[in-house]
């Protein structure tokens, strides 16, 4: 039987594997296929796609995209995308500087705490890649100004934190056009994260394709949750570890393994749209 993790990330955004090391080390897991879901950028896809055929791993192209949905920050995956697609990379780089201002934004709400963070220190973390709140977390740590990445998320910057700013302009409906737009599928990522269920609904109706029921954090109780309602509304059921590297040295790639039979209908569903 073959075994596919969909939730992967690499330095293109704010994971510490390069694409090489997430398709070696996923080769190493036993996994036959990957998707490298990095936040707002598609840079990693060629090098992994170089890599790929020499490793015998398919690689699923992929991106993880940010959203704003009544106050609530909203991540939807976008699967079988074509990268190269000019709107796609067009908006992109709009997120990018989106996110240059949010760093800006908290760290000035980081100030008002008496937590003297610089811009700079989160820039050179991120190096290269899309910035995420998960550098401003390592640059916290590195400033000592908390002890890990998990404490700067719940103290500080965490969905309900008081150094939280919401920072992305884009409707999920926008975003789920877009991915559709560029050949992909939707997915609505890690859902127990919205701690919503009337949003999520609400997702299902501005044309999500999929629900990414196998998660780190997901129970038992939720998986069966989220695959009834998969089944009610004829939804696609996706998976993967959210694997971030050394930034979360807890999830390993792997670690959470899907049967390959839901990339099959992953494919089947993309046929729908071409």
């Amino acid at each position: 039987m073959r075994f596919a993790d969909l939730h992967l990330h690499t330095n293109a955004s704010d994971g510490t594997y390069t694409p090489e090391e997430v398709v070696l080390k996923s080769k190493y897991a036993g996994l036959s296929a990957i998707s490298i879901v990095d936040h707002d950028t598609v840079d990693a896809l060629d090098s992994a796609l170089e890599v790929a055929k020499e490793s015998e791993i398919e690689i699923i192209p992929g991106i993880e995209l940010s959203a704003a949905c009544d106050g609530k920050e909203i991540h939807i995956l976008g699967y079988l995308i074509d990268h190269r697609n000019q709107d796609l990379t067009e908006k992109i780089k709009i997120l990018k500087n989106n996110r240059i201002d949010r760093v800006h934004k908290i760290t000035e709400k980081l100030k008002d705490l008496g937590v003297n963070l610089k811009p700079q220190t989160v820039f050179d973390i991120a190096g290269n890649g899309i910035i995420s709140r998960l550098h401003i977390a390592r640059a916290l740590v590195q400033e000592k100004a908390v002890a890990t990445t998990g404490e700067a998320f719940q103290r500080y910057i965490g969905d309900s934190s008081p150094a939280y700013v919401l920072g992305f302009k884009m409707k999920p409906e926008e975003t789920i056009s877009l991915i559709k737009n560029a050949g992909g599928i939707p997915v609505l990522a890690h859902p127990y994260s919205l701690h919503s269920d009337a949003l999520t609904l609400k997702l299902i109706e501005f044309g999500i394709m999929g629900l990414e029921v196998y998660y780190p954090e997901h129970s038992q109780g939720m998986i069966n949750f989220y695959l009834d309602l998969a089944k009610k509304y004829n939804l696609l059921a996706t998976g993967g570890s959210d694997c971030h590297g050394a930034a979360k040295p807890e999830v390993r790639i792997g670690s959470i393994k899907i049967p390959y039979t839901l990339i099959e209908e992953l494919k089947k569903a993309k046929e729908t749209l071409l």
